[in-house]
């Protein structure tokens, strides 16, 4: 049965997948905001990179580390609500930064910001897992997975232009879009089964664990360098606008590369672009690191670095997914939040290295995880496909 909005009408299983992608464009692309105005910060506030590292964590651990419970209420409220908070906490607190009297309110701000991430994401991917046919998921998630990393796209190329307290001409769109996301999906039945503890805390167990593992240290070491590219490019004398094309390369590259990487995980395997995508990665982003955007090859192999590396994201979230079928919503928070989350967390001692040594040191350090990455990659069992549970 097909699940009905507050529309007349009922929506097919692919319109339902355009409203939760659209969705993750506009709530990405508030997220966006935080990294390229890393130095801003730091200069508005007067507080060092390791500060700025700290701000970052902190989004990461209310908007990542605890999306599992937020996964986990989103098997047991109206999901629409969840998908709904996503850009309207995201843009309320993220455009306000330049408005914060000091730099423990603007923690406070991105904490709450980062909130509306951790109730959208497990909401969202559990819509587009639950409609999505069997055969595809890799390629569904992987277009949900795009419109996040479209609006990661913009979010730097605004960052520069509005500046810190221009930021706040943005918020009415975000506000907008949660309520139409809320008004088009469709209701999640509350009187849907519900779980015990001890089974959510048995989804995290085995190859989920080796997964997970692989994600987290994927993420730190893109984290690593997205996080810290701004302050290599501006010891080396470029601007905003570099930095801003940089990011925006980036995330255009992975959402094109995430695309690929789903489809082909669908004909292929899931663990064979998992595998491919992080052994690629490590010389690339070697390569770059050692890169400016006054050569000529710069920006094509920022491209292929985002490519490579983001392969492998939508098809991380699948395979959790499908480890775990009865619980995607969950699956989809630990891969999605949990592992993202953890990698945030960790990257503010990246960040106090920088301080320490030099940003390219820092960076180059976190780029090395990928190695342990890789082995634990090399353990993962191919996931068996099977029908996922609707709650509609």
């Amino acid at each position: 049965m097909r699940a009905s909005s507050v529309l007349p009408f009922a929506l097919s299983g692919a319109s339902i997948a355009t409203v939760a992608t659209a969705c993750h464009f506009f709530n990405d692309a508030y997220g966006s905001l935080l990294s390229p105005l890393g130095p801003t910060l730091s200069s508005s506030f007067g507080v060092p990179i390791g500060s700025i590292a700290l701000l970052a964590a902190v989004y990461s651990l209310t908007s990542s580390v605890i999306q599992p419970l937020a996964g986990i209420v989103g098997e047991r409220v109206d999901r629409r609500l969840m998908l709904a908070s996503g850009p309207i906490l995201t843009a309320a607190g993220l455009t306000l930064m330049g408005y914060m009297p000091s730099f423990a309110l603007l923690v406070l701000l991105v904490a709450v910001a980062g909130l509306g991430s951790a109730f959208f994401h497990p909401a969202g991917a559990a819509y587009v897992a639950s409609y999505s046919p069997q055969n595809q998921r890799g390629l569904w998630a992987s277009l949900f997975s795009a419109g996040g990393t479209a609006g990661m796209a913009l979010g730097p190329l605004l960052a520069g232009p509005l500046g810190l307290r221009g930021l706040v001409w943005l918020m009415p769109v975000g506000l907008l879009v949660g309520v139409i996301s809320y008004l088009m999906a469709p209701p999640v039945d509350s009187r849907a089964k519900r779980h015990s503890l001890e089974e959510y805390l048995l989804i995290f167990r085995g190859p989920m664990v080796t997964l997970w593992g692989m994600a987290v240290l994927r993420a730190l070491a893109s984290a690593a360098y997205t996080g810290l590219l701004p302050f290599i490019l501006k010891a080396r004398g470029f601007g905003q606008h570099e930095i801003g094309y940089s990011l925006a390369t980036l995330a255009v590259a992975a959402a094109i590369g995430g695309v690929v990487g789903g489809r082909y995980s669908d004909k292929l395997g899931r663990v064979k672009i998992l595998r491919s995508s992080v052994l690629l990665a490590l010389p690339l982003y070697v390569a770059l690191v050692f890169s400016s955007p006054n050569q000529l090859w710069f920006y094509p192999l920022t491209f292929m670095v985002g490519a490579m590396v983001n392969a492998s994201i939508p098809v991380g979230v699948v395979t959790a997914q499908e480890y775990a079928p009865k619980h995607v919503a969950v699956a989809s928070s630990i891969m999605m939040g949990f592992s993202w989350g953890v990698a945030g967390i960790l990257y503010w001692p990246i960040g106090i290295l920088a301080d320490a040594t030099s940003p390219v040191i820092a960076s180059l350090v976190g780029i090395s995880l990928l190695l342990p990455s890789m082995w634990l990659a090399l353990k993962l069992p191919e996931p068996k496909k099977i029908a996922f549970e609707r709650q509609d």
